[in-house]
């Protein structure tokens, strides 16, 4: 590289170097490490080791190797998940009673623990969910080609620990997992959802679940389902409410694709909703909504388009 080349490096090195306004407004004011996006997704990957150990690694017939390997990760994950939840505390806003370097790692060490036990729910929940798939498709063989194969189910496991995590009021790191799953699959659920068990997504690329979402059980969603808000509230400053806004979706509903439910409405029990619809007002339960029939024009010149 000539000088010319290297002046050019050194100039923008010293440029982008300086903190910024907005830099600072923007970072935690506590300077600490921040979270680590592959350490999460290391989290994530432990998590799916454990629950689903015989697919994820090496299948043990003998319950105390099987025992041993589960316990390997799980120490792990108690390490990771903890560092890693100390580090997005720094983005708590209603954590002033955490200050010492060792009182946040006790609040991370006591909500991480507070996680591990409730894995087992959590892998009842997912085994749920691969039974529900398994059952809304009939181009499923086996169980072993839903867990491998359907992207639904990483989203599960993503969202379900996410969803855990996000309960404990932990910052940041449930929004990390979800957003790494909506990157892999398409599929963007909000670790604030509230989803029941038996959830199946079919193909599932391009669905959104908002927030504020309540879904219930044995509920079937297909691809590019957006179940989002239709409007926000602001208070007297303008800024925008964090007020429940997105649908709630009782049990036993199928969603078929590209319908969009829009806005703090529900859809009652046994309820079909047909493709491509725009659904704005409560649904009774055992409805069935479709699409209008077309209706042919025909036009000259232009006219009437």
């Amino acid at each position: 590289m000539d000088k010319k080349g290297n002046d050019i490096l050194l100039k923008n090195v010293e440029l982008l170097s300086k903190l910024t306004e907005q830099e600072v407004r923007m970072m935690p004011q506590v300077e600490a490490p921040l979270p680590a996006v592959e350490q999460v997704e290391r989290i994530v990957t432990l998590v799916k080791s454990i629950i689903f150990p015989d697919y994820f690694n090496k299948r043990q017939s003998d319950e105390a190797i099987r025992s041993y390997y589960i316990g390997v990760h799980m120490e792990e994950l108690q390490g990771l998940l903890t560092k890693q939840i100390a580090h997005g505390l720094q983005f708590c806003e209603d954590c002033d009673c955490i200050q010492t370097k060792q009182q946040v790692y006790q609040e991370a060490e006591r909500t991480a623990l507070a996680f591990i036990d409730t894995l087992p729910e959590i892998k009842r929940l997912l085994y749920t969910d691969v039974q529900a798939m398994f059952d809304n498709d009939p181009a499923a063989p086996n169980y072993g080609e839903v867990i491998f194969c359907y992207p639904v189910v990483d989203t599960m496991i993503h969202y379900r620990t996410a969803h855990r995590l996000h309960e404990l009021q932990v910052p940041v790191i449930p929004r990390i997992i979800t957003e790494q799953a909506h990157s892999l699959t398409g599929i963007d659920i909000h670790p604030g959802a509230q989803i029941g068990e038996y959830f199946a997504i079919d193909h599932g690329t391009g669905v959104v679940i908002g927030e504020t979402c309540i879904i219930g059980n044995h509920v079937t969603l297909y691809q590019g389902v957006t179940l989002g808000a239709k409007s926000f509230k602001y208070d007297e400053n303008g800024n925008m409410l964090n007020v429940p806004r997105h649908p709630i979706i009782e049990d036993y509903v199928t969603v078929y694709s590209n319908a969009s439910i829009l806005g703090r409405i529900t859809i009652g029990h046994h309820s079909v909703i047909g493709g491509n619809i725009w659904v704005t007002h409560d649904v009774p339960a055992n409805s069935r909504i479709q699409q209008s029939k077309a209706v042919e024009s025909s036009f000259e010149g232009g006219l009437g388009i």
